[in-house]
């Protein structure tokens, strides 16, 4: 019989990978989250039954071990960017993958991934990097081999990155950034959930991984290869960071007094993150380790972002026929 894989956050956008890649491999999936019937698209990356979205809290001990019993392995893709009523970083991020660990153990299960984060520190200024560390000692405690991968930022066709600031581009001539000088390594989705399935699948390895792509580039060259891509031409704008924490406290401010209605398009724990390089570790084991090669952003960002040109997916055509008046 296939094994069993129970996959935390796995509707999510990164769990989503995950869960197909591990079902083009015949594991059985369950995907836990908090809402399976807006999941029941994963039920289509397998056979009829391979995959099944199942209810779980991730806060709640006997909802973890409903989801766990019987499985081989786990993984734990949950992680927030924002903090937002009970789904605090220390809930998701510090508490959740001890818990989760910890019962994964006592239901015998010894096979364990955790997507942590580059940058995860005790000794971090953000609460989201501080917790993510946090996690990753904790569940060591349960799980002393689980195999901790920690990705840049990824991207890919449902990212909350590339996607976001394009369509920022679409209103108006000024794209503003935070911290335009600091220095990412973005990671393919994709390639994250070929790790995952290394780490389950091979039983030599194990530890800590940092997972970049082959392109280090700062946040502002970020901005001008998206814009390239959708064939726009904003002026990419830096905010410096004692303005940015001034506005974070106000839309904090704001998203409380309305009680969440006003959103907060930035926050101070983003604003600190954005003030450290995203970047693998010079001494940090990655991709290689895993004999796996990243994949570009290049190779990628133009079959998502094409919908953010003016012409959207009729722009290479009216290219076209213009190189053609011209010639002609």
């Amino acid at each position: 019989m296939s094994k069993l894989v129970t996959i935390f956050g796995g509707s999510g956008f990164l769990g989503r990978y995950v869960a197909r890649r591990l079902a083009q491999d015949g594991w059985r999936i369950r995907v836990a989250c908090r809402t399976p019937n807006e999941a029941m698209f994963v039920r289509t990356y397998g056979n009829v039954g391979q995959v099944e979205p199942v209810f779980c809290n991730v806060r709640d001990d006997d909802s973890v071990r409903s989801v766990t019993r019987g499985a081989d392995a786990v993984v734990n893709c949950v992680g927030v960017l924002a903090e937002k009523g009970k789904n605090t970083f220390k809930a998701l991020q510090a508490e959740a993958p001890a818990r989760i660990a910890r019962i994964a153990r006592e239901e015998g299960i010894d096979r364990m991934v955790q997507i942590s984060a580059i940058g995860a520190s005790q000794d971090a200024d953000s609460d989201y990097a501080k917790t993510k560390a946090q996690g990753e000692a904790a569940l060591r405690e349960h799980q002393p081999d689980a195999v901790i991968l920690r990705p840049s930022i990824v991207f890919g066709s449902e990212d909350e990155f590339f996607n976001r600031f394009a369509g920022m581009s679409r209103m108006g001539p000024v794209l503003p950034v935070v911290g335009a000088d600091t220095l990412f390594q973005p990671v393919y989705v994709d390639d994250v959930a070929k790790a995952v399935h290394v780490a389950l699948t091979d039983r030599t390895v194990s530890g800590v991984y940092e997972l970049g792509g082959p392109d280090v580039a700062t946040f502002r060259d970020l901005m001008h290869l998206m814009l390239k891509t959708i064939n726009r031409n904003n002026m990419v704008v830096n905010i410096p960071f004692f303005v940015a924490r001034v506005m974070a406290a106000v839309f904090g401010a704001l998203n409380k007094i309305t009680f969440g209605l006003a959103p907060a398009p930035l926050t101070t724990d983003q604003v600190k993150n954005l003030a450290v390089d995203n970047v693998v570790s010079d001494d940090a084991r990655g991709f290689a380790a895993l004999g796996l090669t990243p994949t570009s952003m290049e190779a990628v960002l133009p079959d998502y972002l094409w919908r953010f040109r003016p012409s959207g997916q009729y722009a290479a055509i009216k290219n076209s026929a213009r190189n053609l008046k011209l010639r002609s």
